[in-house]
Parts: C-alpha cells; sequence; structure tokens
C-alpha cells in the first residue's frame, strides 16, 4: 500500500520519478522490522529521500487501492499452499516457537486480512511509523547538508502520536520436541533440526554458531556433507543456517533424501555431532571456517544495498558497531571453546526435529 500513492504522488508516480532519476526502489517485510530502499545515482540522492520518505510517511491508503492490494496478498497466500518448502520451513518455526509472533507467518492470516478495512491500516500507519521507531541509512555520497534536508522533508512533520496503549512483550520460549508431517507435492522427505540461539546483539555467540554451521556444512569437505552425501550417499543435500532474530534466534539444519533413508540419515547426523562433542576440531579444521566466515562477511558488504541494509538494522535495535566488528569476535574461537560452548548445545537432546515425508494419495 505505501507504493500504491501518498498526499502528493499519485499511484505509480514513485516508480516513475524514481527510475526517471536511473534508480530503483523496493521494499521487504521480516520478523522484526520491515524495510523500504532506493538504489540512485548520488547525485539524486536529494530527490530520492524526498521522495522516499514522503511515500512511507504520508501514504493515501485509498479504499479502492486496499481491496485490491488485499487480493493480491490472498493470492500470495494460495501460491504459498503450492510451495512444499515454504511450509515445511513455517512449520517448523510454529513447533520451535509457538505462541510467539515469531511462529507465525508473515503474511498473516486469510481471515484477518478479509475483515480488515483500510482505517485499521490507517490507524497502524499512525501508531506505528514514528521517528523513534525509525531508522534512516545511507551507503555511497551523503551530502555535507544531510541535516537540513531531513530537517526540510516529511520526517520532520510527522505529528507525534500519544498512546495509551500498554504493549506486553512476548518472551520467547524455544520448545524442544519432535514431530512428524506430511506435506502434498514434496519430492523427497526432510529432516530438519533447529537449535536455539541468543538475540542478535550476541555477536559473538552468532559468530561461534556461523563458524560451527560453516564447519559441519559448508562446503564438499565439510563434516556432514563429506560423510553423508559425498561418502555414504544417503542424502540429496544436506546444509545448515543461522536465523538470526532480535529476540533469539535458530540453527537450523536441513537434510533431504529418500523416505526409506530417513531414519540411518538421522542416525548418521546424531553420530557426527556426538564426535565433535567428545573430540575437539582440529586447529587446521577451525581455521578454514574461520577463514570461509571471514570471506562471506567480506561478500556481504559489497553492495551500497548491502551496507545500507546491515547499518539501518543496526541503528534500528541499537546495536552500533562498525562493519567489520563481527571479524574480532572470530579471534575468540578455538577449537576446545567451540566444542564446550557451541556443540556442547548442538546435541539431538536440545533441538527440535521435524521430519517431513511426501503425502500419499
Amino acid at each position: 500500500m505505501i507504493f500504491k500513492g501518498s498526499r502528493q504522488l499519485q499511484a505509480g508516480e514513485f516508480d516513475k520519478q524514481i527510475e526517471a532519476l536511473g534508480g530503483s526502489s523496493n521494499a521487504a517485510t521480516g520478523l522484526d522490522d520491515v524495510h523500504y530502499y532506493v538504489l540512485i545515482p548520488p547525485k539524486e540522492l536529494t530527490k530520492a529521500i524526498d521522495l522516499l520518505l514522503n511515500i512511507v510517511l504520508t501514504p493515501s491508503l485509498k479504499k479502492e487501492q486496499y481491496s485490491l492490494e488485499r487480493a493480491v496478498v490472498l493470492e500470495e497466500m494460495a501460491q504459498y499452499q503450492d510451495q512444499p518448502e515454504e511450509q515445511i520451513f513455517q512449520a517448523l518455526l510454529e513447533n520451535c516457537w509457538p505462541g510467539h509472533p515469531y511462529g507465525r507467518s508473515i503474511l498473516g492470516f486469510e481471515k484477518s486480512l478479509i475483515s480488515s478495512k483500510p482505517k485499521d491500516m490507517n490507524f497502524f500507519h499512525i501508531r506505528r511509523y514514528q521517528p523513534e521507531n525509525l531508522s534512516l541509512s545511507i551507503a555511497g555520497f551523503i551530502p555535507k547538508n544531510i541535516q537540513v534536508i531531513l530537517q526540510n522533508s516529511d520526517l520532520s512533520k510527522i505529528k507525534k502520536y500519544d498512546s495509551k496503549e500498554t504493549t506486553t512483550k512476548q518472551v520467547l520460549n524455544f520448545r524442544l520436541g519432535r514431530k512428524e508431517i506430511e506435506i502434498p507435492r514434496l519430492e523427497s522427505a526432510r529432516i530438519l533440526m533447529a537449535w536455539s540461539l541468543p538475540p542478535a546483539k550476541d555477536q559473538l555467540m552468532i559468530i561461534g554458531a556461523d563458524l560451527a554451521t560453516t564447519l559441519l556444512a559448508e562446503g564438499r569437505t565439510s563434516r556432514l556433507v563429506n560423510h553423508l552425501r559425498e561418502n555414504l550417499k544417503i542424502v540429496e543435500s544436506i546444509e545448515m543456517e543461522i536465523t538470526s532474530l532480535e529476540q533469539g534466534g535458530l540453527v537450523i539444519l536441513e537434510a533431504c533424501c529418500l523416505v526409506e533413508n530417513l531414519e540411518t540419515v538421522e542416525k548418521e547426523i546424531h553420530k557426527i555431532l556426538l564426535k565433535l562433542l567428545r573430540h575437539s576440531p582440529p586447529k587446521k579444521e577451525i581455521e578454514k571456517a574461520k577463514q570461509m566466515v571471514r570471506n562471506s562477511l567480506c561478500y556481504s558488504l559489497e553492495l551500497p544495498s548491502q551496507i545500507a541494509g546491515i547499518t539501518a538494522s543496526q541503528a534500528l535495535w541499537g546495536r552500533h558497531q562498525s562493519l567489520l566488528q563481527p571479524l574480532e569476535h572470530l579471534k575468540y574461537w578455538e577449537s576446545c571453546n567451540i566444542q564446550q560452548e557451541i556443540f556442547k548445545v548442538l546435541q539431538p537432546e536440545n533441538n527440535f526435529t521435524l521430519i517431513a515425508k511426501p503425502k500419499k494419495f
């Protein structure tokens, strides 16, 4: 709805003006926040800031446009039901974080969407789109008069909303356990294992988890990939990733295999995790993982859009640090402490395991 016009811009006019400046724009919604961004030639920065703040802070939210956009989201919900991988991932979040917003779909619920009205969104916008909830990040050329530009923009014209509401922050509790589900149109079975992570502000532990997942499942010589895919040949793929959020996160392992191999794959994964608990990884293996994590971080800072996204998130959530600060945390991790502080946690008794099988008709 933000891109459907503002008090000064007609629907589609923002996109046309940004494109006329030689730029592009988009937006994305996450579990913690939403961000809007433009990629623009340096000389057009002032105009781009003015346009972006105008549509984000003073949207028109017209009734007819709302009906159209609601239909688009309803269609997205229907498409989601046709994507087995998305359903599996959502099922994992729902089971790991039951009753918490992190366990709910970003798309929302069909029933509540159908019953919603433009006035509901308008009230939401007034409440939430306040200066104290906003972070503006610029990567690249920054004019010397940037403060003057912002003072003359719509950012300085927002009326303060004095809320009488009291909001209770829900505690993020990770649930241990195990569940099996059947998913239509799923071609191969999946094993997903998830372990709880500290909040994003705990960068030391996030880097430690990153090192561990790299050692376990990054590249053909990593322990899980080498053993299960290259040697035993009982998985189509096996990978690990980190979901880092402001209230907490997850280390997620996902293996794709034939249904008849599920039990064997799970047992072999457990063996490798237990071995790392009993025998710390050699220094050479740790150093290789460190280099891969270091490279990955540097590659993530190649584009202005990536830099702006990272710094905006850090500023919004009070995690102020230099872009390369996480590299300093690599120095802390050695064979002994990564074994005791990370691999001791990444054990079967500490996770939630989701088994997804193709649904039989």
